[in-house]
């Protein structure tokens, strides 16, 4: 019992940490999508811009590197995320497999219902400890900073730095508190319905084409690509609450998620809710994609290697 036990716990991790490497790796991919996305949420002037037009603004204002601000953060939130996320749904799936296996169930396999109770305690675990990572990415993704600002700057005197993770951080404690990197989180434990769909639609349909061929990372981005357009193009409106929330603070009074909701309608109307989703919906299914072809890889050669190293006595 006790070998079995702790085989499935590093089992569990072999999952985190796969899920972890390949979500770097797809960040890392697609992040100009993200900054693109976050700014047209949380700027509606900005999200009247075409895509191509935002690009070239940003790159005008910043250089290259502006399609970049934050993505150190972002890589530690996305390693950090989806180590959580992947080692609480296996564990999760662990328990449910071994009761249908105790209950004499023809197969293990985890029902639909089964799959969605597992991703709402991964997710509500996820969000809750990595909430303040996001609020810091979101607050440098958006950071302002604009021609006039640094047209402003005295002849020869260099033009203000971007601030660091770290630097936000400390300036966010500072003059908000540490209440600060929870805001949004209501939004975000919503949101927890957008990987529940995403992992409800791909376990239900990977476990249908396992039984009739093997899923290779090809099929496993196919797969990925089209949990999270699904998942993604229905919790859109959560997504902007969220980020609008994650630097209210900066600007003016904390709102309530409802409050938030109400300004954006009264302000913008209906198409306020969806701001950027183009690049959003297509940086979601790009990333979930590379993620789910990246993790199965990642996932056999953790498994090759643990196979390999000496085992303790």
């Amino acid at each position: 019992m006790a070998s079995s036990t702790a085989a499935q716990q590093s089992d569990n991790i072999a999952h985190a940490i796969s899920g972890a490497g390949g979500g770097i790796l797809s960040m890392a991919l697609t992040y100009p999508l993200i900054t693109l996305s976050t700014r047209a949420q949380v700027e509606s002037k900005r999200a009247e811009s075409g895509f191509l037009d935002a690009v070239k603004k940003i790159i005008a204002r910043e250089g290259i590197n502006g399609l970049y601000a934050g993505l150190d953060s972002a890589l530690f939130g996305i390693s950090v995320t989806n180590f959580v996320y992947y080692y609480w749904y296996e564990w999760t799936r662990a328990f449910f497999e071994k009761a249908a296996i105790r209950a004499g169930r023809a197969s293990k396999k985890l029902t639909t219902v089964e799959s969605m109770i597992a991703g709402a305690i991964a997710g509500s675990a996820t969000v809750l400890l990595t909430n303040p990572i996001w609020v810091i990415n979101t607050r440098m993704t958006t950071r302002k900073r604009s021609v006039e600002s640094d047209e402003g700057v005295l002849p020869g005197a260099k033009p203000e730095k971007s601030p660091t993770t770290i630097g936000t951080f400390l300036a966010l404690i500072k003059h908000e508190g540490p209440q600060a990197l929870f805001s949004g989180v209501m939004p975000a434990l919503v949101l927890v319905a957008n990987p529940i769909l995403q992992y409800t639609i791909f376990e239900q349909l990977k476990n249908a084409l396992e039984k009739k061929k093997r899923i290779t990372p090809t099929t496993a981005f196919m797969l990925g690509a089209l949990g999270k357009l699904f998942a993604t193009s229905i919790t859109y409106p959560y997504i902007t609450i969220k980020s609008r929330m994650h630097i209210a603070g900066r600007d003016s009074k904390r709102e309530s998620m409802l409050e938030g909701m109400r300004k954006i309608y009264k302000d913008e109307g209906y198409k306020g809710f969806y701001n950027g989703i183009g690049p959003k919906v297509t940086q979601s299914v790009l990333t979930a994609a590379f993620l789910f072809a990246f993790k199965d890889v990642l996932y056999e050669q953790t498994i090759k290697l643990r196979r390999k190293l000496p085992v303790k006595a």
